[in-house]
């Protein structure tokens, strides 16, 4: 009995290594072994398929997949002051991969886990940044990290006031989150982005959204 295969791993979860061995969108693409490498919180999987290249030819590849589900996030703005609302938090891979503290600043996000992307944005934008958001405009779908990482992020937008502050946000507890709240001019975060204290690809996305073709496009022309 192998957890995660056919005993339920520490979430439950089983037939983890059938992932992929029944995709038929792309006739040049044929799968033929899935292999379960782990199965943490997060699985990682090595594929064998057979490929077939633009020449004919036919060769056997191999690759590792990390799928920790798909994620959404939130840029949250008061265009009548000028502001976006971040979260400051510790993130260990971006600190042990040359970040000085580890602080990354960033814009909402969470995983969706059984919820539609809609309902989760909601529940993460109100338990780290303690905002009831109002309705929601979705920007655009992007796989992030696609030579490796499946996950698939929905962005989104929504204005805030202090009326929708709701809370003080935070994080949860329970879940080891120790998040700070920070409101900042959308110019201030804007600046951020070019001289490195945001380097967080999906804030830097959304706010170079915000300042192109978002809430924020005409007061920067």
């Amino acid at each position: 009995m192998v957890k995660g295969i056919d005993e339920p791993d520490a979430r439950g979860r089983t037939g983890l290594d059938q992932a992929g061995r029944d995709l038929e969108g792309n006739p040049d693409v044929v799968v033929t072994d899935v292999e379960l490498l782990a199965a943490g919180w997060h699985v990682l999987r090595k594929t064998t398929f057979d490929y077939r290249h633009a020449d004919g030819r036919w060769t056997t590849e191999h690759r590792e997949t990390y799928d920790r589900g798909n994620g959404a996030t939130i840029l949250l703005y008061d265009t009548s002051r000028g502001t976006v609302l971040l979260a400051r938090q510790f993130r260990y891979p971006v600190y042990v991969n040359g970040h000085p503290d580890g602080m990354l600043i960033e814009a909402a996000a969470g995983l969706l886990d059984d919820d539609d992307p809609e309902t989760a944005i909601r529940r993460e934008a109100a338990e780290e940044l303690g905002v009831a958001v109002g309705e929601l405009e979705h920007v655009f779908d992007v796989y992030m990290s696609p030579g490796s990482v499946t996950e698939r992020l929905h962005f989104y937008a929504a204005p805030y006031d202090p009326a929708t502050r709701t809370s003080e946000g935070g994080g949860l507890a329970d879940d080891g989150e120790d998040i700070t709240v920070l409101e900042l001019p959308f110019a201030e975060a804007l600046a951020m982005t070019r001289d490195g204290r945001i380097a967080d690809a999906k804030t830097i996305m959304l706010l170079q959204w915000a300042a192109i073709s978002g809430p924020f496009a005409n007061s920067l022309k």
